[in-house]
């Protein structure tokens, strides 16, 4: 469902419970990134008609999770900051296409992996929290980022035929699991 082609290394959630109000910190960050990235889109393919109402949309829900994030730092006594990002989501946009529409098919199933990365340690953490206000945090936010992951495909789908498409996501699937490998240990959603 997810199309991940590895599934998250155990250790990370061990290391995430640790320095937990960081990660929670780099969550709001991502949540922020996440509507910027969503908004930028649409200014990017004005042409892609088909792109823009789902687009705008995810970036106001990407908004909406971003103040939750804040009301739930707030709750907890948790200073929001700038933080040293990590390099994974860098290190993955790294293998899009350079020339449309290869460039835009590749860019929207990049993030939809990043979406699916999120659910999946979204889905760790609600299981090994006890703090039951974030245990239910997590679990709610479980299906939207399912559904931003799939929104994503559905959105390269628009643009380049379902055949490559899913030939292509597994390509990248394989290069997001590399590049996570490769990450450093840092208390972050995608490190």
């Amino acid at each position: 469902m997810l199309n991940l082609a590895k599934p998250t290394d155990p250790a990370w959630v061990g290391r995430a419970l640790v320095d937990l109000d960081e990660v929670l910190v780099d969550h709001a960050h991502c949540e922020k990134k996440a509507a910027s990235t969503a908004v930028s889109l649409l200014f990017r393919y004005p042409e892609h008609g088909a792109l823009l109402e789902p687009l705008s949309r995810l970036a106001r829900e990407e908004l909406q999770h971003f103040e939750l994030m804040l009301s739930h730092l707030d709750r907890l006594g948790i200073r929001f900051y700038r933080q040293l990002p990590s390099p994974y989501a860098g290190e993955l946009m790294k293998a899009i296409r350079p020339n449309e529409p290869g460039r835009a098919v590749d860019t929207l199933l990049c993030l939809s992996l990043i979406e699916a990365r999120s659910c999946e340690r979204m889905k760790l953490l609600a299981e090994a929290l006890e703090e039951p206000t974030l245990k239910e945090l997590y679990t709610s936010l479980l299906a939207s980022e399912a559904r931003h992951h799939q929104t994503y495909v559905d959105l390269a789908r628009t643009i380049e035929l379902r055949e490559d498409i899913r030939g292509r996501l597994q390509e990248l699937a394989e290069h997001e699991a590399a590049v996570l490998a490769a990450s450093p240990e840092m208390p972050r959603m995608h490190a």
